[in-house]
């Protein structure tokens, strides 16, 4: 699907040449497609700069998503550590049996189930999941992500039955705030926490690195957080707790439907009134 996209996105760009900027939204499956594709449409262009008064010329680069500046990279209720960990589907209710289950029987869903429940190993290669958080060769996943100005991670705290809160907010378990303390914003009554981009400090990742383990899927879900944090995001918190729609919560965060999922609106207006042109 990420080809696909990327495709359709050079199309696009081809067919309107006065673009500049781009921006990427994904919403759940979106964000993990999108993250495949900004990869495929990155490009590393070298451009030489006179410096001011003087013959020297400095080698700068530039950071090109299908030839285009990326400013925006959001995405919403996302798995961005797949599903086949603890937890990481709340439809399960933490049986790991169930869990367990659902991962052998993954490729019912398809290749796409296979990504997501970390199954697939094609010619002996680690799940795509597990390449997708560093630069390999031909595909340059963590540059891409880079590249743009901000990224920022929206996030159901509850009530959503198909991504977990740490998996879509890039957060591990124990570092997930406390929802006794998280109250919803005057303007947006359904974001319940706001928290600014900051960089991960190396003395936080060997912290963490030394609690990974119980298991290959946790280690595999350590080493993703490890990469995805190397980058700031901004992440925000949401909750549709006391809202007739909080059982539709994966859909109402992006106001899927909206006689349905209109409860979302005010997250829609946050993305909107925060999103940087």
């Amino acid at each position: 699907m990420g080809g696909r996209v990327a495709e359709e996105v050079k199309s696009i760009v081809k067919d309107h040449p006065y673009l500049q900027k781009i921006s990427f939204i994904g919403h759940s499956l979106g964000g993990l497609v999108s993250r495949y594709a900004i990869a495929r449409l990155y490009t590393r262009d070298r451009s030489n700069s006179d410096e001011s008064g003087s013959h020297c010329r400095e080698d700068k680069f530039e950071h090109k998503i299908a030839g285009l500046e990326p400013v925006n990279f959001i995405t919403s209720a996302t798995p961005h550590l797949g599903s086949r960990g603890h937890k990481q589907v709340p439809v399960f209710c933490g049986f790991q049996t169930l869990e367990k289950l659902a991962a052998h029987t993954s490729w019912v869903l398809g290749r796409t189930g296979k990504h997501l429940f970390l199954t697939d190993c094609d010619g002996g290669k680690p799940p795509l999941l597990l390449q997708m958080v560093q630069d390999t060769d031909n595909l340059k996943f963590i540059s891409a992500l880079q590249s743009f100005k901000c990224r920022v991670a929206y996030a159901n705290a509850s009530f959503d039955h198909l991504v977990g809160w740490s998996t879509s907010s890039l957060r591990r378990r124990h570092e997930l705030p406390k929802r006794d303390h998280l109250s919803g914003h005057q303007n947006y009554p359904h974001i319940i926490n706001v928290e600014a981009a900051k960089n991960a400090s190396p003395e936080l990742e060997v912290s963490s690195e030394n609690k990974a383990g119980g298991g290959d899927i946790t280690d595999m879900e350590e080493e993703m957080l490890r990469h995805l944090t190397r980058l700031s995001w901004e992440r925000i918190d949401v909750s549709f707790s006391g809202s007739k729609q909080r059982f539709l919560a994966h859909n109402t965060i992006q106001v899927k439907t909206y006689c349905i999922n209109s409860d979302g609106a005010d997250v829609i207006q946050h993305m909107i009134d925060h999103f940087q042109l």
